[in-house]
Protein backbone atom coordinates (compact mmCIF):
# COMPACT_ATOMS: atom_id res chain seq x y z
CA UNK A 1 0.00 0.00 0.00
CA UNK A 2 1.60 3.50 -0.67
CA UNK A 3 0.92 5.94 1.91
CA UNK A 4 2.85 9.53 1.41
CA UNK A 5 6.48 9.13 0.48
CA UNK A 6 6.03 5.00 1.67
CA UNK A 7 5.49 2.01 0.40
CA UNK A 8 3.97 -0.44 3.65
CA UNK A 9 3.83 -4.03 2.99
CA UNK A 10 5.30 -7.21 4.50
CA UNK A 11 8.15 -8.72 3.92
CA UNK A 12 7.73 -11.22 1.81
CA UNK A 13 6.62 -8.22 -0.90
CA UNK A 14 8.66 -6.48 -3.46
CA UNK A 15 8.24 -2.76 -2.76
CA UNK A 16 7.98 -0.82 -6.18
CA UNK A 17 10.99 1.32 -6.82
CA UNK A 18 9.75 4.47 -6.86
CA UNK A 19 9.29 5.03 -3.34
CA UNK A 20 10.66 4.42 0.01
CA UNK A 21 9.80 0.76 1.84
CA UNK A 22 8.49 0.32 5.18
CA UNK A 23 8.63 -3.04 5.65
CA UNK A 24 6.07 -4.23 8.47
CA UNK A 25 5.31 -7.89 10.01
CA UNK A 26 2.72 -7.14 12.49
CA UNK A 27 3.13 -10.63 14.36
CA UNK A 28 0.64 -10.65 17.35
CA UNK A 29 0.20 -6.67 17.30
CA UNK A 30 -1.96 -4.48 15.69
CA UNK A 31 -1.33 -2.62 12.43
CA UNK A 32 0.05 -3.70 9.05
CA UNK A 33 -0.51 0.14 8.38
CA UNK A 34 -3.82 -0.62 5.81
CA UNK A 35 -6.22 0.70 8.73
CA UNK A 36 -7.11 4.52 7.93
CA UNK A 37 -6.56 5.99 10.70
CA UNK A 38 -2.76 4.78 10.50
CA UNK A 39 -2.46 6.16 7.21
CA UNK A 40 -3.22 9.40 8.01
CA UNK A 41 -1.00 9.55 11.26
CA UNK A 42 1.95 8.29 8.72
CA UNK A 43 1.00 10.77 5.94
CA UNK A 44 0.88 14.08 8.49
CA UNK A 45 4.22 13.06 10.04
CA UNK A 46 5.54 12.79 6.96
CA UNK A 47 4.71 16.46 6.43
CA UNK A 48 6.25 17.95 10.03
CA UNK A 49 9.87 18.84 9.93
CA UNK A 50 12.45 16.16 11.62
CA UNK A 51 12.21 16.31 15.19
CA UNK A 52 11.93 14.23 18.21
CA UNK A 53 8.84 11.90 18.17
CA UNK A 54 6.73 10.13 21.01
CA UNK A 55 4.29 7.72 19.50
CA UNK A 56 1.99 6.10 22.25
CA UNK A 57 0.33 3.11 21.68
CA UNK A 58 2.78 2.13 18.84
CA UNK A 59 1.29 -1.34 18.07
CA UNK A 60 3.23 -2.91 15.06
CA UNK A 61 5.65 0.34 15.05
CA UNK A 62 4.40 1.55 11.77
CA UNK A 63 4.19 5.39 12.13
CA UNK A 64 7.33 5.44 14.70
CA UNK A 65 9.34 3.43 12.50
CA UNK A 66 8.16 6.05 9.15
CA UNK A 67 8.96 8.59 11.57
CA UNK A 68 12.41 7.41 11.66
CA UNK A 69 12.79 6.71 8.08
CA UNK A 70 12.42 10.50 7.77
CA UNK A 71 14.84 11.72 9.67
CA UNK A 72 13.14 12.72 12.64
CA UNK A 73 15.09 11.89 16.07
CA UNK A 74 15.10 10.45 18.80
CA UNK A 75 12.02 8.36 18.02
CA UNK A 76 10.54 6.70 21.17
CA UNK A 77 7.52 4.30 20.46
CA UNK A 78 5.33 2.86 23.81
CA UNK A 79 2.56 0.88 24.39
CA UNK A 80 1.35 -1.39 26.97
CA UNK A 81 1.22 -4.61 24.90
CA UNK A 82 4.42 -6.20 25.17
CA UNK A 83 3.60 -8.40 21.80
CA UNK A 84 3.74 -4.65 20.36
CA UNK A 85 6.99 -3.39 22.07
CA UNK A 86 8.45 -6.83 20.54
CA UNK A 87 6.77 -6.45 17.13
CA UNK A 88 8.21 -2.68 16.90
CA UNK A 89 11.92 -3.48 17.73
CA UNK A 90 11.50 -6.26 14.98
CA UNK A 91 9.88 -4.07 12.16
CA UNK A 92 12.43 -1.26 13.36
CA UNK A 93 15.41 -3.44 13.10
CA UNK A 94 14.24 -4.91 9.78
CA UNK A 95 13.52 -1.32 8.31
CA UNK A 96 17.66 -0.54 9.57
CA UNK A 97 16.47 2.40 12.01
CA UNK A 98 16.70 3.04 15.77
CA UNK A 99 13.56 3.46 17.68
CA UNK A 100 13.49 3.50 21.55
CA UNK A 101 10.76 0.97 22.17
CA UNK A 102 9.55 0.66 25.68
CA UNK A 103 6.46 -0.87 27.58
CA UNK A 104 4.24 1.89 28.89
CA UNK A 105 0.67 2.42 30.36
CA UNK A 106 0.63 6.25 28.84
CA UNK A 107 -2.27 6.82 31.21
CA UNK A 108 -0.37 6.84 34.37
CA UNK A 109 3.44 6.22 34.01
CA UNK A 110 5.59 9.61 33.13
CA UNK A 111 6.21 10.35 29.64
CA UNK A 112 8.76 10.99 27.71
CA UNK A 113 9.19 14.91 26.12
CA UNK A 114 8.85 15.05 22.29
CA UNK A 115 8.51 17.65 19.91
CA UNK A 116 5.83 15.74 18.20
CA UNK A 117 3.65 13.18 20.13
CA UNK A 118 1.74 10.28 17.94
CA UNK A 119 -1.42 9.11 19.39
CA UNK A 120 -3.46 7.07 17.12
CA UNK A 121 -5.57 5.37 19.86
CA UNK A 122 -9.00 5.36 21.31
CA UNK A 123 -10.69 8.74 21.42
CA UNK A 124 -10.63 8.80 25.44
CA UNK A 125 -7.15 7.74 25.62
CA UNK A 126 -6.32 10.56 23.16
CA UNK A 127 -8.34 12.76 25.82
CA UNK A 128 -6.70 11.07 28.42
CA UNK A 129 -2.97 11.34 26.82
CA UNK A 130 -3.68 15.64 25.72
CA UNK A 131 -4.07 16.31 29.24
CA UNK A 132 -0.83 15.04 30.26
CA UNK A 133 2.05 15.49 27.31
CA UNK A 134 3.69 18.94 27.09
CA UNK A 135 4.85 18.68 23.78
CA UNK A 136 4.30 21.36 20.79
CA UNK A 137 2.77 19.51 17.97
CA UNK A 138 0.60 16.30 18.44
CA UNK A 139 -1.11 14.20 16.12
CA UNK A 140 -3.89 12.27 17.14
CA UNK A 141 -6.60 9.84 15.57
CA UNK A 142 -8.17 6.54 16.44
CA UNK A 143 -11.34 8.29 16.03
CA UNK A 144 -14.35 8.47 14.08
CA UNK A 145 -14.65 11.84 11.58
CA UNK A 146 -17.48 12.40 13.51
CA UNK A 147 -15.91 13.08 16.50
CA UNK A 148 -13.95 15.94 18.54
CA UNK A 149 -11.84 15.32 21.19
CA UNK A 150 -11.52 17.49 23.78
CA UNK A 151 -8.04 18.89 23.12
CA UNK A 152 -7.38 20.79 26.71
CA UNK A 153 -4.07 23.05 26.16
CA UNK A 154 -4.24 22.34 22.40
CA UNK A 155 -6.22 23.57 19.69
CA UNK A 156 -6.39 22.02 16.16
CA UNK A 157 -4.30 23.40 13.24
CA UNK A 158 -5.23 20.81 10.79
CA UNK A 159 -7.91 17.99 10.24
CA UNK A 160 -7.89 14.77 7.40
CA UNK A 161 -10.06 12.37 7.17
CA UNK A 162 -10.24 9.07 5.01
CA UNK A 163 -13.03 6.27 5.48
CA UNK A 164 -14.98 8.08 8.00
CA UNK A 165 -11.91 8.17 10.18
CA UNK A 166 -10.56 11.15 10.97
CA UNK A 167 -6.84 12.22 12.36
CA UNK A 168 -5.82 15.81 13.71
CA UNK A 169 -2.80 17.60 14.24
CA UNK A 170 -3.23 19.94 16.75
CA UNK A 171 -0.42 22.86 18.59
CA UNK A 172 -0.23 23.77 22.00
CA UNK A 173 -1.41 26.78 22.69
CA UNK A 174 -0.73 27.20 27.01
Amino acid sequence: MRVGPFWIGPPWESPPRDVMPLVIDPGRAFGTGAHATTRLCVELVAEIPPGGVLDLGCGSGVVAIAAALLGHAPVIAVDVDPAAVDATLRNAAANAVRVDTRELDVTAAPLPHADVVVANISLSLVETVLARVDAPLVVASGYLERDEPKAGPYRRRERRTLDGWAADVLERTE
